[in-house]
């Protein structure tokens, strides 16, 4: 028989239980740090962004027609490029990448080859521009955006030219010879119009305001309305989440800038209001 002391016990951690679950249910998980070495076919992958970092501009690609094009020549616009690695035979992860990417551009009414350039690289040496321009002519046709043909490119190359911008950007990706495939992160990058890293994105689904705002951020204000300039003022970038965030300090100081217009247009107007009752007060004692 259950003694008095066991039966408190008993009640008193059925009662704690819930609590605790809730504690949980609200609490992060703790990562676990891993001991065992990764597979031989997952080493160097994985993505760490270089933000910042100089594009490798002078690297040779060919474009989905067959031409020879120089990376730098889609930098040459003044506007911001996102650009997205993957395989044109990839079996899942890249398509998702990009149909995740026209989920998003589809919300945005700017526009490829107008507001920004868009460029998509093959990590596999061996994929030919005609496969390149059928991928291109799939996606547009989803897209369904007119003039994003302009602005949208899809570019394969030699494996060293692939590798060097890989590294510019920290895209680490491995061929794994057992399935025929590569082994890769997913995400977007984000470069300004001189050839500079400014933004990664991870994931397969990216946010159309996050988009928006990182174009706008990439573009150094060159793209984007006011109104986009004082959102990103307010918000800042938090990588974790992979979105923007309201940044509390930067909305107090808005806030108590609109305030003291407010207060100055107000007292503009007072001080008007005063000053014409004034004029038709001499007005009168003068008749």
């Amino acid at each position: 028989m259950q003694s008095a002391v066991g039966r408190n016990v008993s009640t008193a951690l059925v009662r704690l239980l819930p609590f605790v679950l809730g504690l949980l249910a609200g609490t992060p998980m703790v990562a676990v740090e891993r001991t065992e070495p990764l597979p031989a076919q997952l080493e160097g992958v994985g993505i760490t962004a270089k933000i910042d970092n100089p594009l490798p501009l002078q690297l040779e690609f060919e474009d989905e027609d067959g031409r020879v094009v120089r990376l730098g020549k889609y930098f040459e616009h003044d506007r911001p490029v996102l650009l997205t690695l993957g395989y044109y035979g990839c079996p899942m992860l890249c398509d998702l990448v990009l149909n995740g990417l026209v989920d998003g551009l589809q919300e945005i009414e700017w526009t490829p080859g107008s507001e920004f350039e868009v460029v998509t690289v093959s990590i596999n040496p061996l994929e030919t521009h005609q496969l390149a321009r059928l991928k291109k002519q799939n996606y547009l046709t989803e897209y369904g955006r007119a003039g994003a043909g302009a602005g949208w490119h899809f570019l394969t190359g030699r494996e060293d030219q692939i590798k060097s911008l890989a590294d510019a950007v920290g895209f680490g990706y491995r061929y794994d010879e057992s399935r025929g495939e590569y082994a890769h992160g997913a995400g977007v990058f984000l470069c300004t119009s001189d050839g500079r890293l400014s933004r990664f994105i991870g994931g397969i689904r990216f946010e159309p305001r996050t988009l928006r705002l990182s174009l706008v951020d990439a573009s150094a204000g060159k793209v984007g309305s006011l109104v986009d300039q004082v959102v990103l003022y307010c918000y800042h970038y938090d990588a974790g989440a992979g979105r923007y965030a309201p940044a509390a300090m930067n909305i107090m100081r808005a806030g108590g800038a609109l305030t003291v217009v407010i207060l100055a247009l107000a007292l503009a107007i007072l001080w008007l209001r005063d000053a014409a009752r004034s004029r038709v007060a001499v007005g009168r004692a003068h008749l």
